[in-house]
């Protein structure tokens, strides 16, 4: 009976997820009353969206990648290190003046923040094996409470509006809370169940998705009536980023890692997490940081079906070869 009412919806609208999640940004701006109302569920989203990565880990291959110690290193540093270093220094180099403090801290948040728990599951929807990402993701998420306050005081300054010990403790409770969820859930429900009701699961993901980016859309649809010329810079400076960390990947990382693998790298570099620290400082960010958060949702949602064509041409072709 259960499975009958709620699993096979659930499968169903995990089957349309990449639909579903498109429409729920659009759904956040034209419909700003939900938008506020979704906007505090932000936290309790990114939380599960946490205890679900975890949930469905295959550890047996994140231990046999970790057999590969010096391939892990490579890809975890560039992750780290790369947007830290490329944002830090357009910031840096225009100065914190130009900049503003708000949109400092917003490319602060972007380049101290994991890849987006999506990642994985947009690499395979596109046809790539995500089994590397998904290990180089639970290397970065375990690091993020050390290095992300780092690189946001490093970028942003007096402008993180948490002292960064706070935040890196709200940053090890929130993941260290997940992997004990999980790890409970892993053991009363059963590996093969969790198989099992995949399709399921992927719906139940879709739904915490949605509420998240309704909420994140919250006082968008207004700046893009008071600040119409803010909201175009922050849409060309995430697609921006998006476009150049996958090219990146592409053209420095393929030699080491392949092809295949480099896109993908690539891709999770240029879509951060950013709603894990969000969620970390409770929300209390300033408007302009807000609002550059909300835009950075928009390449998360909709660069998989730009990229489609691409990542179709590339699985036709021969991997270059690895050294």
């Amino acid at each position: 009976m259960l499975q009958t009412i709620l699993f096979k919806p659930l499968g169903l609208l995990g089957s349309q997820g990449t639909k579903a999640l498109a429409a729920s940004i659009f759904i956040g701006l034209a419909l700003p009353q939900f938008a506020s109302l979704a906007r505090p569920l932000i936290g309790t989203c990114v939380f599960f969206f946490l205890v679900f990565t975890f949930l469905r880990a295959d550890f047996g291959t994140i231990r046999a990648l970790l057999r590969q110690p010096g391939r892990i290193a490579l890809a975890w540093a560039w992750i780290v290190a790369s947007l830290a270093l490329a944002l830090g220094g357009i910031v840096f180099a225009l100065g914190h003046d130009l900049v503003g403090p708000e949109l400092a801290l917003g490319l602060a948040l972007m380049a101290a923040a994991p890849p987006v728990l999506s990642a994985p599951a947009v690499a395979t929807l596109l046809g790539f094996d995500a089994s590397f990402l998904v290990t180089v993701l639970v290397a970065s998420m375990v690091t993020t409470p050390l290095t992300a306050p780092l690189v946001a005081e490093v970028i942003a300054g007096a402008a993180v509006p948490i002292d960064t010990s706070v935040l890196a403790l709200r940053l090890a409770l929130l993941l260290g809370g997940a992997v004990v969820l999980a790890l409970v859930l892993r053991r009363l429900i059963g590996l093969a169940r969790i198989a099992r009701e995949r399709a399921a699961l992927d719906g139940l993901n879709v739904v915490f998705f949605f509420i998240f980016a309704v909420g994140a859309m919250d006082g968008v649809a207004e700046a893009m009536l008071a600040k119409p010329l803010a909201v175009l810079t922050d849409v060309l400076i995430v697609f921006a980023v998006s476009f150049a960390c996958l090219a990146a990947g592409l053209g420095m990382l393929a030699a080491r890692f392949g092809a295949r693998e480099a896109f993908v790298l690539g891709y999770a570099t240029g879509h951060r997490n950013m709603g894990l620290l969000v969620a970390a400082m409770a929300g209390a960010v300033p408007d302009g940081t807000w609002l550059y958060f909300a835009m950075a949702q928009f390449p998360i949602y909709l660069m998989p079906l730009i990229l489609e064509p691409l990542a179709r041409r590339m699985l036709r072709e021969p991997l270059p070869a690895r050294r």
